[in-house]
């Protein structure tokens, strides 16, 4: 079965050769999200939290895109350019995620995109019923 690129206007664009997210079967694999806008401006001034907020809201938009939701999502890789941002990230990505606890790595990198703190990419299934024809 091919995979199936996903594409929304509810969340920024591709700065690069990638898709948003691409669909295989019945599981969704998002690209990572740095906290821009929809106009392709950072969000957050330097502030983790509001970009680690930022970053969620965008993959929320690329998850319903692909039929799926936090809900949904199986395993989390978060990217920081910091370690001492941890904890706020995290306590950020708890309020999101509430009792569902899916996998997840953290680990640190020297730069990402635009300067952003954080980055964060999904694997999620598709919502039950949602089934996406690929």
């Amino acid at each position: 079965m091919k995979p199936k690129p996903i594409s929304t206007s509810e969340a920024p664009a591709a700065i690069g050769a990638y898709s948003q997210a691409m669909t295989v079967h019945v599981l969704v694999f998002t690209s990572g999200q740095i906290a821009l806008n929809l106009d392709g401006q950072m969000v957050g001034n330097g502030d983790v939290g509001l970009e680690t907020e930022q970053v969620l809201k965008n993959l929320s938009a690329v998850l319903q895109a692909s039929r799926s939701s936090k809900d949904c999502v199986i395993k989390a890789t978060i990217y920081l350019t910091n370690m001492d941002d941890f904890s706020k990230v995290n306590e950020v990505y708890g309020a999101y995620f509430g009792e569902h606890k899916p996998a997840r790595a953290c680990v640190a990198v020297a730069a990402l995109p635009k300067g952003a703190k954080v980055e964060i990419d999904f694997v999620a299934n598709i919502s039950s019923g949602g089934l996406l024809s690929n």
